[in-house]
Formats: C-alpha cells, structure tokens, sequence
C-alpha cells in the first residue's frame, strides 16, 4: 500500500521539529506572526507566498538544494517529499530522512546560565588544539529538557570563528516527535550534499559515503554538530578524520561506546539561573527575584529548563495572570506535568520518547521507582521493589541511568529528578493496584528488616521499644556485620526509611513501627532528634489506628525518653506514663522497668529526687523478678545518679562500680561508657579529681568510638569541671565551651543550662562578673522555661554572687529566691547558698 503523499503543512511540521522549534520561535525568528505559521502547518493556508517562504527558509537555516526546493514546494511548485528526499539521498523514504544544513540553527537569545559547563568546554578545547592530536569530539548527554540542544548551538556559534571551512548541523531525530531515526548513511548523503557534492556523485552504501565524507573533510577546519543522537553506531560513520575539526554531539544516552569522546553531562539549571531564565522567557520584571514566584516557579519545575520555557511562555501569553498564582497552581495541582505544555508540546511528551526506548522490564522497573518512599534507592531496595535478583535490579539501574532517567549522585545510589519521579507514578497508576502494592510493601518489608539488623548493632539507651518487623527476611541485603558498617548504612538510608514511615503508617503500621524503633538508637546517638521525635509520632499514631497496644506501649517509651532528653518534661512524664501503665495492663514487666527508669530520669532532672529514686527502685524490683540483668544494671546506675544529686557520694560510686562490672560482664558499650562518666561525676564530688580525670578520659574515648554525640558532651563537660576545680582555667574554659555547643547542637536544653551555670561559675572565679552574670541570666532562662529547678536555683544564686561588690540588696534577693528553691527539692546547693549570705552578713 503506498504512503499518503506528503503535504506541506507535514513537511514544515517537520522541518520545526527537527530544528528543535516552537511555533512561536519560528514565527519570531523568521520574521513573521504565529498564525501563520500554525496556518500552514494545520493546512489552512496550503501554499506560502515567496517572501513568507524565503523568510521560513532563513529560519530553518536551509541552504542549496534543499532551500531551492523548500520554496518551491512552499508555493506549490514541487512535491514537498522532494526536499526531504534531496536533503537525504534516494533511500531517505521510510528510513528516517534528514536535511543537513551548512549553517548552524539560531542561537537563543534568552540562553542564561551555563557558565560552568562553557567553561569546563570550552577548556577542554583550548587544550586539545595545544597538544594536537585527533578530531575534536565532544558529547553533551543529558535528560530530556536539560538544554543539551541549546548548550551545544550556544557554544557552537561561540567556536564559530575557529573554523572557517564550515559549521555542519544534522539532526539525528533519536526522541523527535513523529520523526523516524535517523539512517547514518542517509545523514552522510545530506552532508556530502550540503558540502556541495551532486546527487549522482554520492554512492550507494555506508562505508562509501563515510569515506568520501573523511575525505571532505581531510585539512579542514570544520565543525560539526551532531543533535539528540541515538546512540555510538548513529554517530561514528558521521564524524570526520581531521584532526583540525571539531564534533559537538548531544544526546540523551551516555555515549559510553564512543572512543576519543570528552564527556559533558548537563544537570539542570542553579536556582538562580532557573529564576532568571523564567524572568527572562516570561518577559516579567516582576519575576525578577529569585526569592519570590519565580523561585518557586523554578523549584516545582525541578529547574529543568524545557518545564520552566513552557511555563515562562504561558505567563507571556497570559499578562493578567501573575507569577504568583501560576505557582500556587503549580503547587496545588495534583499532575503538575499535565500544566507544563505549550502548544503540541510538553515535558510528559519528552519523557515518553525516552520512556518507550526501554525494554518492558525496564519500564516496569521506571514506573515501581516512582512508587519506592525516599528521595533515592540502591540496587538491594531496587531489587525488592521489582522483585528480582541485585544482580538483575543494578544492571535494570545502570540502563536507567544510561538513558538519563535516574541520575547516581553518590556511587551505588540512584535518584529519580522530581518530574521524572511525577511521571513514573503516572505511569505506575495505570498498573494493576494489587502488583503496585505489592511492590511498595516488599520494599517497605526490606528496609525494615534491615533497619532492624542494623538496629542489633548500634549502642544506645536501652529500651523496650523494639520488635522485629513480620514477615519474612528479604532474599537480599548488604551484609553489615559491624556497627560502623550499620551507622553507615542507617544514615545512607535515613531520609528513605523516614519517608517509608511516613508513608506506610497506615497501611503497614507494623513495618512503621519497626522502622521507627529501630532506628532510634541510631538517631538519638547521631543528634537527628527531630527526625527521631516526628518518626515515634507517626509510629505512635499507626500504632493506636491498628490496635496495637505493645507498639504503642514500646513508641510511647522511645518517646518519652527522647522528650527528656530535649528538656520537654511534661510530655515526657505524660507519654511514660502512659507506657508504663501500658505495660503493666500487658504483663510486661521488663517494659514496665526501662519505662519506669526514663520516668526516673525526668524526675531527677524536674529535682523530684524522692518520686526519681521510687521509680528506680520499682524498675530494680521489676528487673530482678524477671531476671532481667541489664534492667537491673541501668536501674543500679540511675539509682547511683540519685545518690550523687542528695550527696551521698560513697553510695553513687558503690552503686556506679557495681552497674560498671555488670555492664562489662553483659557487653553493653553504651551503658558502659555511662557508668564510667558517672563515676567520673562521683569523683569530683568527692574532691579525688586526678582520679575523676581518668574516669571522664576513659569515658570520652568509650563514647568517641560509638558515635554518641550526646556521651562525649557529658564526658567534655565533666573534663572541664575537674580543670576548673583545679585552677586549670584556660582547660576548662576550652573544655566547658565544647560541651556547651554540643549541648546547643543536639537541643540538649538541660545540659545547656548546666553548662552555661558551668562558664558562670569560671567567670566569677577570673574575676568577669559581668560574664557571669550573662551567662548565669542566660542558663535561668533555660532552667525555668523547661522547669529545671536544680539549675535555676544554682543560676539565681551565680547572679547573686556576681551583684555582690556592687549592688548587695540586689544580690541577696537573687541568693534568697535561690535558696528557697534548692531548700525546696532538697539540693545540696542549699548549704553553699547559706554560707555566702552569712558570709556577707546578708
């Protein structure tokens, strides 16, 4: 059946798609309006006038023949397959044809950014033409709308000038909307033809043309540019012999296979530069601030440059529209890609030419990433999410990442662009729903198994909250065997198994809560005690919607342990609480005891000593009628910080040595390092502070090689008290300044304030009343927001102390309100106030 004679209205169609232009840059760059070129390719207006197709010619930089024939079939005068069949040999029919053209396509006039990538280009080239050599070939790779074209024209008219025997572009029509690929032997018949070459000298076969091509182009300085190329076998019979001649080739595949090739792979644009190119498109000088509509234009774009040209366009079409209502539809629109078009085009359109090129294994594979919870995946979650074997999902990766689907931003680790990521899960939707839920729950399943191993290895506070996750063990997973190899696999994955919290809360509550827990001691450890506190919520709230209360029981406990810790005692004393009552309702007793020991720990730091010891001592019952042995060491050890806080010191280091065997017997590193420090704390008290120096150094280096930020604070902080009880001012200085920062950095607001109590008492000690004074205004401030009564009794009486050479009234009514206070919850700080008021007859 023979083909349907080609129109002219297709012909143009073509041609602007091959030249990579809108209507509208048409129109604009030949001088015409926009109606009439959608006239024409509509076939509203069958034939052009000579001028109008003059005018069409220039802009789609046609030249020769092919112009000669363009004119003519544009005014009727010549079947319009002839120009594609001149611009392409006798064999272009059905085999992709191609119009090669010896001038360049117009350089954009609004091209912003790209410094970088100029530059590093640019560079290369200089260098080459130094040390001589090979043809110059160059290949710009990147995804569909990075601006690859653009990128490559841009620099071509700026090397223009280098080479003065001509400057050759040929689109190759690997992702051009109703183009057909396009042959390299139809490609070498229209550049030998634009070179000047008659039809009846081009022969018949591939390996002719190339070397009649080669031989062209022997001792010439051309250049030559290569556009959206299908891979290295479209490309190599192209490119010419002389080692004066430059080849510029882009496409949306790594051209791995193409020897003597310089790589550039273009990213999308800075936020900056994507803010200023809307501005620019848009012609809006209200979009001018990177800050405002346009940044976030830009942002929900994924500052790819093809989304923010169309959006950009529509704002220019549409004046009464404002930047800042374009972005809030953006940002409400549930398919945001379905706003980003401009005429016949639109990103979606782009990425399913790349889209469909994929095996249907790999499409499969695309469309389950952009179902996969997390900003990024590794072959291991990759193969759980599809099923398969790592082998099978890491080659699966690697083809997406050759076709600039994924990017691999850090070895092994494969991340979707935004929009790329909104596409695959419009694809995903048209899946059958049971296979797509299947697919995020094997996922989910993965890292919560894993987070849970991992968990296994890290030393943190013990708790009850953990519970392995159902289900059975993934067929695959990294092998982590340490707890430095599981710290690094728990912060690789953080912001995955963050979002798989998020995200399957209410679908999977048990695999929520796994995560969650399991990934506790990890992130109280590293100081991430936001995200640690936003995933215990989540899993507390999954867990009460499921029904399950040792879920609840176990979050609430994780919970209100790290509540302590940020200084949040009301909440704390209300979630443990309610995990203890939990537990007693459910017979867990060795619950009931980790939960009433971090009950325990809010009441020393709220200055309740009788209700904190009570709390230990039923967790020490508890413990020891279970048989519970490392229960019974923390509840010995918190009970040895009680006795330390009412003075009596020689129980605290009975107490601390015995919890410390216990902890070296039971291999608990973490708990360890605290009984350590802790003995540390007793010996200063007691004034043996060569021997409270070891305990704090030892402390420090068992808390260094656990990565627990909050341990060596502690540790820090218990160094610079022993130097400034030993007049080593400038040690502790350095040592009480570290630990107040991290104090700062983790939200340790309790040990802020002790800590700044700390540098108080130093600067009162050097003779900087006024320091103190600051720093001792500042810890009260602390103390009464979170309701530390210890520390603000100690900060009202360092004020106190700081007023006394001068404003003696003023210093006595501090010390009283400080004494009332320490009298109050039975702080040994009472006594020293006393002393200083009788001392000074006030």
């Amino acid at each position: 059946m023979a083909e349907p004679e080609l129109s002219f209205a297709a012909l143009l169609r073509r041609l602007r798609a091959g030249a990579r232009l809108t209507q509208e840059e048409l129109a604009e760059a030949a001088g015409i309006s926009p109606r009439s070129v959608s006239d024409l390719e509509r076939g509203i207006n069958r034939t052009a006038r000579k001028d109008t197709a003059l005018l069409l010619a220039d802009a789609l930089s046609l030249t020769g023949q092919v112009r000669a024939l363009f004119v003519a079939a544009a005014r009727g005068r010549a079947p319009a397959a002839d120009v594609l069949v001149t611009g392409s040999g006798a064999a272009a029919q059905g085999a992709g044809a191609v119009a090669a053209t010896r001038t360049l396509p117009r350089d954009i006039g609004s091209f912003t950014g790209r410094d970088a990538e100029l530059s590093e280009l640019l560079a290369v080239l200089a260098k080459a033409a130094e040390g001589g050599g090979g043809v110059g070939i160059h290949a710009i790779d990147g995804m569909a709308g990075a601006g690859k074209t653009a990128l490559a024209v841009h620099a071509a008219h700026r090397l223009a000038g280098r080479y003065p025997d001509g400057q050759f572009f040929v689109p190759l029509h690997a992702h051009t909307p109703g183009q057909r690929l396009v042959d390299p032997a139809n490609a070498l018949a229209s550049l030998l033809l634009t070179a000047g070459a008659t039809a009846q000298q081009i022969p018949p076969g591939l390996e002719a043309r190339a070397a009649l091509w080669r031989d062209f182009a022997a001792d010439k300085k051309i250049l030559l540019l290569l556009d959206d190329a299908a891979g290295h076998e479209q490309v190599e019979p192209l490119l010419p012999g002389s080692a004066s001649s430059l080849v510029l080739i882009t496409s949306r595949r790594r051209l791995t296979a193409l020897e003597d090739a310089t790589v550039l792979s273009v990213d999308t644009l800075t936020p900056a530069d994507a803010a200023a190119l809307l501005a620019r498109l848009a012609g809006r000088r209200d979009l001018a601030a990177e800050a405002g509509a346009a940044g976030e234009i830009a942002r929900l774009c994924g500052y790819l440059p093809l989304a923010i040209g169309m959006l950009a366009r529509q704002l220019r079409h549409h004046p009464a529209r404002t930047g800042a209502e374009l972005a809030a539809d953006l940002a409400s629109a549930r398919d945001r890609l379905a706003v980003m078009h401009a005429e016949n085009l639109s990103v979606a359109a782009a990425f399913d030419l790349s889209y469909q090129e994929l095996t249907a294994g790999r499409q499969r594979l695309f469309r389950r990433l952009g179902l996969a919870p997390g900003p990024d995946i590794d072959a291991y979650a990759a193969a759980a999410l599809d099923d398969t074997g790592v082998g099978t999902a890491r080659r699966g990766l690697d083809e997406l990442y050759d076709n600039h689907l994924i990017t691999e931003p850090q070895a092994g680790r494969y991340l979707l662009h935004d929009l790329l990521r909104e596409y695959a899960r419009t694809l995903a939707d048209s899946d059958d729903d049971t296979e797509s839920q299947a697919a995020v729950g094997r996922v989910v399943s993965y890292y919560a198994h894993v987070a849970a191993a991992a968990g296994a290895h890290i030393a943190t506070w013990t708790t009850a909250g953990g519970h392995p996750p159902p289900g059975s063990p993934p067929a695959h997973s990294p092998r982590l065997s340490s707890a430095e190899e599981a710290a690094a696999w728990l912060e690789a994955e953080r912001s995955n198994l963050y979002a798989a919290v998020g995200h399957t809360a209410e679908a999977l509550p048990q695999h929520a809560i796994a995560i969650a827990t399991a990934m506790g001691g990890f992130l109280r450890a590293s100081g991430r005690w936001d995200q640690a506190a936003a995933q215990y919520q989540t899993a507390l709230d999954a867990a009460r919607r499921a029904g399950d209360r040792p879920g609840q029981a176990g979050t609430l406990d994780e919970l209100g342990l790290l509540q302590q810790l940020t200084g949040n005692y009301a909440a704390a004393t209300a979630a443990l609480a309610q995990a203890t009552a939990l537990y007693t309702e459910l017979g867990d007793q060795r619950g009931q005891a980790y939960a009433l020991n971090h009950l325990g720990l809010v009441h020393q730091d709220t200055g309740d000593y009788q209700a904190a010891t009570a709390s230990h001592q039923q967790a020490l019952a508890l413990a020891r009628a279970t048989g519970d042995r490392l229960a019974e060491a923390v509840s010995i050890t918190d009970l040895g910080q009680v006795q330390q806080l009412t003075g009596d010191y020689h129980a605290a280091v009975a107490s601390h040595r015995r919890a410390l065997a216990m902890f070296q017997s039971l291999n608990s590193p973490f708990d360890l390092a605290d009984a350590t420090c802790q003995l540390g704390f007793d010996e200063w008290l007691m004034g043996n502070y060569e021997a409270a120096a070891a305990w704090h150094r030892q402390a420090l280096d068992l808390f260094r090689r656990l990565g627990d930020r909050l341990g060596q604070a502690w540790a820090t902080g218990g160094l610079g008290e022993v130097q400034f009880a030993t007049a080593d001012y400038q040690g502790a200085s350095a040592n009480l300044g570290k630990a107040l920062a991290l104090h700062r950095e983790l939200g340790q607001r309790h040990g802020e304030a002790v800590l700044l109590n700390c540098l108080g008492d130093l600067a009162l000690a050097t003779s900087a009343a006024e320091d103190a004074r600051r720093r001792h205004t500042q810890a009260l401030s602390i103390a009464r927001e979170i309701g530390a009564p210890a520390e603000e009794a100690r900060a009202l009486a360092g004020i106190g102390r700081s007023l006394l050479p001068g404003s003696p009234a003023e210093a006595a009514a501090h010390l009283r309100e400080a004494l009332v206070i320490a009298q109050r919850i039975g702080s040994l700080e009472a006594a020293r106030i006393q002393d200083t008021l009788t001392e000074h007859g006030l």
